[in-house]
């Protein structure tokens, strides 16, 4: 059997990895606020809220393995990511009083943001994306291009 499209890919469009980066940050602040929200109890603890944390982080993380191996069901992922990080930041913005849930609402939003292009087609390379330039020319976005070097966030302590 051969494959004509490797598993994992370093071509990847702007936009993708812009987009996997906002999902592996959505995944890591619902893990981590959801340990915050136990502790608090009340209405942080409340078995909808924890369980939209946990839906939110899951698809957060799928969606992003997805892009990472640049399957071609990740707008799939990508709109299901959007509408759960979507409802997650609605629902930590009703508790906008504490910052640690107001920063959450942020970061889901932007997700939300990001995979909701990334559904719609944005630097998907599927052969038919054609983006406007600043100077107002189209840009070719059929295919992978080379984005060069990603350079990660280090952990600082």
């Amino acid at each position: 059997m051969t494959r004509t499209r490797p598993l994992v890919t370093d071509d990847y469009s702007e936009e993708m990895l812009v987009c996997i980066q906002n999902c592996q940050d959505c995944h890591r602040a619902c893990l981590q606020t959801l340990t915050y929200c136990m502790k608090q109890g009340g209405r942080h603890a409340r078995p909808e809220h924890l369980r939209l944390l946990m839906d939110c982080a899951d698809i957060c993380l799928t969606s992003a393995a997805f892009m990472i191996r640049a399957s071609d069901l990740h707008p799939h992922t990508c709109a299901a990511c959007a509408a759960v990080c979507q409802a997650c930041a609605d629902d930590c913005a009703e508790m906008s009083d504490d910052l640690r849930m107001k920063a959450l609402a942020d970061t889901c939003r932007h997700c939300a943001e990001s995979c909701r292009a990334m559904a719609a087609g944005v630097g998907r390379g599927d052969g038919g994306d054609r983006e406007q330039t600043l100077s107002g020319g189209p840009r070719d976005t059929r295919g992978p291009r080379r984005t060069g070097a990603v350079l990660s966030r280090r952990k600082t302590e």
